[in-house]
């Protein structure tokens, strides 16, 4: 069997709202990754938000219909990819909590949330693809994203693939596994703390001397970034995907490309 007749997977990329509306540049270096891995990507436009928001206020009936959705849209893929961990963990982990009375839909979401996937480990546990030929100078440090980390697993994963990044040096960051202060609605409801702990993270993220920062949630990455702008800093914020896929450019989030 040559190259050709290989099935590759078919992918559903879940692009995210955030992503289509701050930073597409984090969906097209999906999509490039992806297809470097070897899979057949599709983008579904149907899709809109993946329901977090109104699961976080408790709105259960609304969560359902976006689910729903989402679950028609993507059901036919071998796989979803998401860009973000709080979305993939809202997808993964959450669904079925707004599925406990709708016994018709309980099998369609356990099948959809098995195979949903946050991009970094999809592309390193399942794909076992490594980037190759990437530069990207400068001294980054790595914030781990509540979600990814806590529901997902995501840790190794980024750091593994960062490693093969030519002219890039990780340096680590106290407290990297705590919260940005960004959670969602959270920033929202309580404007003075959120402010107050993204303020903590900030100061770590100035004393380790870096001048970039990588993260896997573009939530968490606008959060910090424009805190450190609103503080002059000139650290620089990107998606790790970004980078592995050769497309950080100069500016950054909240930077000159924002």
């Amino acid at each position: 069997m040559n190259e050709s007749e290989i099935q590759k997977p078919r992918v559903g990329l879940f692009v995210t709202c955030l992503v289509d509306a701050m930073r597409p540049n984090i969906g097209f270096a999906s999509l490039k990754l992806l297809e470097d891995a070897g899979c057949d990507v599709e983008v579904p436009q149907a899709q809109t938000c993946c329901g977090q928001p109104a699961f976080n206020s408790g709105d259960d009936a609304t969560t359902r219909a976006i689910a729903m959705q989402i679950i028609e849209n993507f059901e036919q893929y071998d796989y979803v990819v998401v860009p973000s961990g709080s979305c993939a963990s809202m997808i993964r982990t959450h669904y079925k909590d707004v599925f406990v009375d709708q016994p018709d839909w309980i099998e369609r979401q356990s099948a959809l949330s098995a195979k949903t996937w946050e991009i970094l480990s999809f592309l390193s546990d399942v794909m076992h693809h490594q980037p190759e030929g990437i530069k990207f100078d400068g001294v980054a440090t790595y914030h781990d994203s509540c979600s990814g980390l806590r529901d997902l697993g995501v840790h190794d994963q980024p750091r593994n693939m960062l490693a093969g990044v030519e002219g890039l040096r990780l340096v680590p960051l106290k407290d990297n596994d705590a919260c940005c202060g960004f959670g969602g609605t959270f920033c929202v409801k309580y404007p003075d703390i959120s402010n107050a702990i993204v303020a903590d993270k900030t100061q770590s993220i100035k004393d380790t001397q870096a001048d970039i920062l990588l993260a896997g949630d573009l939530g968490c990455l606008m959060n910090m970034a424009g805190k450190l702008s609103r503080e002059g800093s000139k650290v620089k914020a990107f998606h790790t995907i970004e980078v592995l896929a050769g497309m950080a450019g100069d500016g950054g989030i909240c930077g000159d490309e924002t």
